[in-house]
């Protein structure tokens, strides 16, 4: 197969708690789409080795600017943001989780996760629990019972350990990050960049 004919791969490092992934999905898939690209899906968290910094430890005056910010991309983006009116909810990690076990058993994570971030972002629904994202999961047509047995088991706790050390060993240390060639694009605001490399105009830095 020659380098014209080769399938365009992108590693998508991302978490179902990152407002920016959820932000970015469809414009990041449409983007994947349009140059028949092949997504190659990687749940992990912050890599804080590396430089990632949850917001709730950063001062006052960026978590304040980084709300606005996210708010600001949430309008361009045609997505809604709820900060408003949330209860205190769970740990959103396990839904990651389920969606290694979709990505594993050749389900429909795409979906799955734009689903899963729509209700924790948008809903404020508590994907924390176990029967929340198994709702979720049967309302897109996936068995949420079956996923959720794989979600916990070891196998799949340790691909989302093994993504995260490839993630840290690659370079990658916030969300959603995308590597094309070995080059990484942070956040969904890099998306232009990675266009031009798709479309053989990388920016040489």
């Amino acid at each position: 197969m020659n380098r014209r004919n080769k399938a365009k791969v992108i590693d998508y490092f991302f978490g179902i708690g990152s407002p920016w992934a959820y932000i970015g999905l469809d414009a990041f898939s449409e983007l994947a789409s349009r140059h028949d690209a092949v997504i190659r899906p990687h749940v992990i968290s912050l890599i804080e080795d590396n430089g990632g910094i949850y917001s709730r430890n950063r001062p006052e005056a960026r978590r304040a600017y980084w709300t606005k910010d996210l708010k600001r991309w949430a309008v361009l983006r045609g997505k809604t943001l709820n900060f408003e009116n949330r209860v205190a909810l769970s740990d959103p990690t396990p839904a990651g989780f389920t969606v290694i076990a979709a990505i594993e058993d050749g389900l429909d994570w795409l979906g799955l996760t734009r689903a899963l971030q729509t209700a924790f972002w948008t809903d404020a629904a508590d994907i924390g629990r176990s029967e929340v994202r198994q709702a979720i999961a049967n309302s897109i047509g996936i068995d949420g019972t079956k996923l959720e047995e794989r979600a916990q088991a070891e196998a799949t706790q340790s691909i989302w350990r093994s993504n995260i050390e490839n993630a840290r060993t690659a370079g990658v240390f916030g969300l959603p990050t995308f590597r094309y060639e070995d080059e990484l694009y942070w956040g969904q605001d890099s998306l232009p960049f990675l266009e031009r490399h798709l479309n053989g105009e990388k920016i040489a830095v």
